[in-house]
């Protein structure tokens, strides 16, 4: 590129002039460019209305500018949290609570209950029938009447004896065969220890639960185990407390003396009606006080089902009334927990063998080779091969009672 002569339109420092060069047209001079000289074409105006293209990017660089953070929302009123529904987990929960609190009842009412039951010294002291497999229980009828107010004793035809007498006695035996309930009638011959030979029921009377046990043990060598009592009232409030129970009489029964009048067959009977079969000894003019103690067998059987049936368990009225009538009603001998309780009670509604002490007459004397007979089995353990000729329900041989 040459240089032009100054005063020819080029600056005056002498630098060269691109006017030209960027759009200014010809040269100053009015030649022709050069051929190697280039040449810039002046710029064309962009009609209205034309998109402008992006800009051209180098490689690599994105060619979307970034886009401004918006601006937070200006915070409004909390919306609630939408309310979930209760599932499977709380209802699983809910009934696991009330099952809990239901078990602690079921516990806490017979422990409560148990605090106010009285305790009887039965075990006498002296020479005693060694220890023995299985659980024998002493079971007592007591007729005291002190528990019983004006209006009961005149309800349930006690009367208004004083003392103390056993209407009811009987051997529980559990073990590892069937259990056994034997009953001992009241006007049983038996010696007792002091006082020669009398009826059992008045070594109750002479001198309470220790005799009695010491009698028993001397004339059965059977070893007591396990003592309760019953009183008058007791069996009619348990048989209340669990809604009545059935009786099924063979005969018609009236008793003024028990305050009893039914008829045969089978009927629901109330705690009074219930404690009137079981004491009555003058509707059978022929077995009297055997079939009285028959009776009670029965009475004490059918008590058991219904106090250990499911619906007592879960009826909580049932089960309260039912709690609250042992203490008042019944005693367990000295060293009796509620475990032994227990089983006493369960034993009562799985009796397999019932059946009254074998006798040979209705004065009533002991049978003396078929009473030792099941004695011994008592005592071994052996229920399960006690013969169904020894196991009467009146304790006279089959060919007597037909």
């Amino acid at each position: 590129m040459t240089d032009r002569p100054r005063g020819d339109g080029a600056p005056e420092d002498g630098s060269p002039d691109f006017h030209w060069l960027y759009g200014g047209g010809a040269r100053p001079d009015g030649a022709e460019p050069r051929p190697d000289e280039t040449r810039v074409m002046p710029t064309q105006p962009r009609p209205s209305g034309t998109p402008v293209p992006p800009p051209t990017t180098a490689p690599g660089r994105s060619s979307t500018p970034p886009v401004p953070p918006r601006p937070a929302p200006t915070p409004g009123p909390t919306a609630p949290p939408p309310r979930r529904r209760r599932g499977f987990r709380f209802w699983l929960r809910l009934v696991l609570v009330l099952l809990l609190l239901w078990v602690v009842y079921l516990v806490a009412v017979p422990v409560w209950a148990w605090t106010k039951v009285d305790k009887v010294d039965f075990e006498p002291s002296g020479k005693r029938p060694g220890d023995q497999p299985g659980t024998t229980y002493l079971m007592v009828g007591s007729d005291s009447r002190a528990r019983l107010s004006k209006e009961e004793r005149k309800a349930l035809g006690t009367g208004n004896a004083s003392g103390q007498r056993t209407d009811t006695i009987m051997l529980l035996h559990t073990g590892d065969g069937p259990n056994l309930l034997m009953s001992i009638p009241r006007d049983s011959l038996v010696e007792i220890p002091g006082h020669g030979t009398s009826k059992i029921n008045a070594a109750y009377a002479y001198g309470g639960a220790k005799l009695l046990t010491r009698t028993i043990e001397l004339n059965t060598g059977i070893r007591v185990d396990e003592y309760v009592e019953i009183g008058l009232g007791g069996l009619a409030g348990v048989v209340d407390a669990v809604g009545g129970i059935e009786i099924c009489p063979t005969f018609d029964m009236k008793d003024k003396l028990a305050n009893l009048d039914i008829e045969k067959g089978c009927q629901e009977a109330d705690g009074a009606t219930a404690l009137g079969y079981a004491r009555s000894r003058h509707t059978d003019p022929r077995y009297g006080d055997i079939t009285r103690v028959k009776h009670q067998r029965e009475v004490v059987a059918a008590v058991g089902d219904k106090v250990l049936s499911p619906w007592t368990f879960v009826n909580p009225v049932r089960y309260w009334r039912l709690a609250m009538a042992v203490p008042d009603f019944f005693a367990f001998g000295e060293g009796t927990g509620t475990l032994q309780a227990g089983k006493w009670a369960t034993a009562m509604t799985n009796v397999d063998l019932s059946c009254v002490v074998p006798i040979s007459d209705l004065v009533v004397h002991w049978d003396p080779q078929r009473s030792q007979q099941m004695f011994d089995l008592i005592k071994e353990d052996k229920t399960a091969d006690v013969p169904k000729a020894l196991c009467t329900p009146t304790g006279l041989p089959k060919s007597v009672t037909g």
